[in-house]
């Protein structure tokens, strides 16, 4: 579709733009038979947008329609069910059904993995939810910093370390690090750090706007708020 990213400069639209185009995409498309391909990735966009802009109550059904849809009519389609299971679980996720969301993240990873190995870029946008969620389901902060130690060596390996997806991976690795309530304060300075380089290659490579960056420096202000109040104590 010609809705993801602008022309000029490459960059894939997101915030209120990408929401803005994605119903322009789905009022483009909707008046085609339910079995039409671009319909259904019109679709599909507009409930991506409608979640990255957090309006997440609105996003779920629209995404849930979207995976019957793919299930019933591509049913040969084992990377688009994947993509379309994974927006579902990214949903979940963000709505704090956690323990559904992470079913589905393993489900997709392990689907990831059987079909193209570890190394592969699909296998690696699995394993970066899995992290994710791990991080957020609050009590699984070990399993997380050891499956993320695992994928950071591997994006770093197969697709160089400043790839976006790299970078979003050494973010959730360093989530399930400091947000551990029972990491060290050596180990939170070790993070502030790692953030801190961080931030200068998100803002290289992404943009000093990017809702990744934007992200990642709110994780370094939360960070060393909570050094602070440790060396107070």
């Amino acid at each position: 579709l010609k809705w993801h990213k602008c022309f000029d400069c490459g960059q894939r639209f997101h915030s209120v733009v990408y929401r803005a185009l994605g119903w322009a995409a789905w009022k483009t498309y909707v008046g085609r038979p339910e079995t039409d391909t671009t319909r259904a990735q019109g679709m599909g966009m507009l409930g991506t947008a409608l979640q990255q802009n957090e309006r997440l109550e609105e996003a779920l059904p629209i995404l849930e329609a979207h995976l019957t849809l793919t299930r019933r009519y591509w049913s040969h389609d084992e990377r688009g069910i994947l993509i379309a299971q994974n927006a579902v679980a990214n949903c979940l996720y963000e709505l704090g059904r956690e323990d559904e969301a992470l079913d589905l993240e393993r489900e997709i990873y392990a689907r990831d993995v059987a079909m193209h190995g570890a190394d592969h870029q699909e296998s690696l946008v699995a394993a970066n939810n899995i992290i994710f969620a791990l991080v957020k389901n609050g009590s699984k902060f070990d399993e997380a910093r050891a499956f993320g130690r695992e994928q950071v060596a591997l994006a770093r390996r197969a697709l160089g370390a400043d790839n976006s997806l790299t970078l979003s991976i050494e973010q959730g690795n360093a989530r399930s690090q400091w947000k551990d309530p029972d990491a060290t304060r050596e180990t939170l300075r070790a993070v502030a750090k790692t953030l801190q380089d961080l931030i200068r290659r998100q803002r290289r490579v992404l943009g000093a706007n990017h809702p990744e960056l934007l992200e990642t420096q709110q994780d370094l202000s939360e960070l060393e708020a909570r050094l602070a109040s440790l060396d107070g104590a």
